[in-house]
């Protein structure tokens, strides 16, 4: 009997223990880490802005790589939500949710997930630093909320040794995948006429005809090549009773210090033919080829106005949005020559920039 009696203060002890050490433990715990990238600040944004590249940076995909992902809500911003679901025991199900979002400055998220707590959120906070702020400090906050749930205070206890661990983890990632994205600001493309900005389209099936050309790289070679191109590809055009069904367009093979390797594609379809989507029996001479190409979504920067020379930055750019937004790009980008091919070799020229995604 008086074995059980002490056994029963003993007990009574570590409860009296556990109530008092719990009590005086934080009901709420916050963590903070930050990392730097010298990406442009728009990429940074626009990259935490969405979800759509989550899998590629945070530490969740790397504890379980068959968990389920599901994206809903608006593509970025306000409302944009990814749940998961996870067979590992520590994961289960949970989710982000895109709660505030400031352009250029924090992106809040609420997150849920089986761990004790709640009223969870981490938010991302950008500033620029560095030399003449060409850097972006990214830091990463971390709260919760225990409350009076003494077992929650006492899980605090390792918010920093598990959430603090993934969180410098993630950030890590994320400066990894930042520093794969082209650093043009792509913002700039569209800083006087929101039309236009980046964005997908939807590319009908299309017959081209096609020459390919190499040239060193000054403007008189260029254009007298793509020109000397153009009249192989009319001769053609004359012979099978073909139009026109776009402006020329040039595709980029090799873009090199000295020399130029590029494709003149011409889209065409039948003379008086509503389009070109269906594919066409052509005979073809000369360095000329035939191509069908099936239809296929793209990144597109409508109306660029410039010189041929700058075009170039503006692909790297589009191929920079293209990442950012969650789309991975396939194949050669390329130019439609809206302006002519005059043009392009002044200030006037203007053009739709493209490039294929998955």
């Amino acid at each position: 009997m008086t074995r059980l009696i002490e056994i029963l203060i003993s007990l009574a002890i570590v409860a009296a223990l556990f109530l008092i050490v719990g009590i005086a433990l934080p009901s709420s715990r916050h963590l903070e880490h930050s990392v730097e990238t010298n990406r442009k600040l728009t990429i940074v944004f626009d990259s935490l802005n969405s979800l759509k590249r989550f899998k590629d940076w945070n530490p969740l995909v790397l504890r379980d790589p068959r968990i389920q992902l599901k994206l809903s809500g608006p593509e970025s911003g306000v409302g944009a939500r990814l749940d998961y679901d996870s067979q590992e025991k520590g994961l289960r199900q949970g989710s982000w949710e895109i709660t505030a979002s400031e352009p250029g400055k924090r992106v809040a998220y609420a997150l849920t997930d089986i761990e004790p707590g709640r009223n969870k959120r981490t938010e991302f906070t950008l500033k620029p630093t560095g030399r003449g702020g060409r850097n972006v400090e990214i830091t990463q906050t971390y709260d919760v909320d225990y409350g009076w749930n003494l077992i929650g205070r006492y899980a605090g206890l390792y918010v920093s040794s598990n959430v603090g661990e993934d969180m410098k983890l993630g950030l890590s990632r994320l400066s990894n995948m930042l520093a794969a994205v082209p650093n043009y600001d792509y913002a700039e493309l569209s800083k006087d006429d929101p039309a236009k900005a980046p964005k997908i389209v939807e590319r009908p099936a299309e017959n081209l005809l096609v020459v390919t050309a190499a040239v060193e790289r000054t403007n008189d070679k260029v254009m007298g090549q793509i020109n000397s191109n153009m009249e192989w590809i009319k001769k053609v055009m004359a012979a099978n009773g073909l139009e026109p069904a776009g402006p020329v367009r040039i595709v980029t093979n090799e873009f090199g210090s000295e020399m130029y390797s590029f494709d003149v594609a011409q889209p065409v379809k039948k003379t008086g033919a509503a389009d070109g989507a269906q594919k066409l029996d052509i005979k073809v001479e000369g360095p000329v080829q035939a191509v069908f190409v099936e239809p296929a979504r793209v990144a597109m920067v409508p109306g660029f106005k410039g010189h041929m020379a700058n075009l170039p930055k503006v692909r790297d750019a589009l191929r920079g949005w293209a990442l950012t937004h969650g789309y991975e790009t396939v194949d050669r980008p390329y130019e439609a020559w809206t302006g002519g091919i005059p043009a392009g070799f002044t200030e006037e020229g203007t053009y739709d920039v493209f490039w294929a995604v998955k």
